[in-house]
């Protein structure tokens, strides 16, 4: 008899749909061995729930990419559920992954009561915040610079679009990152690059007018008015491309 999916089951399998790169959804991935190995269940039971989840991706929609047809009705409640609340992913499927040991638990901090809940229970959602944050992006670029597409990982950065401080609820967007080396997120956040409405790379005029020594030349110019390597899901929100325009970008 088919054992049916719970709730906890779908949030893990969600978080790592996120954080694996697409195409990796098959039973001979070893982080679906070990999550299936955890819950129960068979990896080929896991890849097969990993592909449902892709098929109710927006973006894999809109690029006639089709996953299994076989995502059920619990399977759509905690896409649409956690779709508009990346941190509650985040929270939730770290949370069951460290009680399953899947990762390591959180290092003990000093308890002070802030706000309704404890700094150290605040301070726990932002490292879960920032490790999905960023391994969600960096796999959604397949670990590839958007830019110059460097595939160093220790070179690449999961940049926020609208700064991680200006907008709690697009901390943990994925659809509000970039993955860039340091020299091209350093640019971005300074706001001495950006992205126009059709992805292309905008330089501003500080970075223009350097751009006559070699090293400029070398590191910026050849990539002026190009469009930047997209991601397999999560493509760059375009509100938030507009404030960074609007907002942050030197002319």
């Amino acid at each position: 008899m088919t054992r049916n999916w719970t709730r906890e089951e779908l949030i893990l399998a969600m978080g790592l749909y996120c954080r694996l790169p697409f195409g990796k959804y098959h039973n001979r991935n070893q982080d679906v061995i070990k999550l299936a190995q955890s819950i129960g269940r068979s990896a080929s039971s896991v890849a097969m729930k990993l592909s449902n989840l892709a098929s109710l991706d927006p973006y894999h929609q809109e690029r006639g990419v089709k996953g299994l047809s076989g995502a059920s009705n619990a399977d759509r409640a905690i896409w649409q559920e956690f779709h508009s609340d990346w941190e509650g992913l985040a929270n939730e499927s770290q949370r069951l992954e460290q009680e399953l040991n899947l990762i390591p638990e959180e290092p003990a901090e000093e308890v002070v009561q802030f706000e309704g809940e404890t700094e150290s229970t605040r301070v726990t959602k932002v490292r879960r915040a920032q490790r999905f944050f960023r391994s969600t992006v960096l796999a959604s670029y397949d670990y590839r610079c958007c830019v110059t597409q460097i595939e160093i990982k220790d070179l690449l950065i999961a940049s926020h679009i609208i700064p991680w401080s200006e907008d709690p609820a697009k901390r943990a967007d994925p659809h509000n990152g970039l993955c860039l080396n340091s020299l091209h997120d350093k640019a971005f956040d300074r706001g001495l690059m950006t992205l126009d409405e059709d992805y292309r790379l905008v330089y501003s005029q500080q970075i223009r007018d350097a751009c006559t020594g070699e090293a400029m030349n070398r590191f910026f110019k050849p990539y002026e008015g190009q469009h930047i390597y997209f991601p397999s899901r999560f493509r760059p929100d375009q509100e938030a491309l507009q404030r960074h325009r609007n907002q942050i970008f030197i002319a």
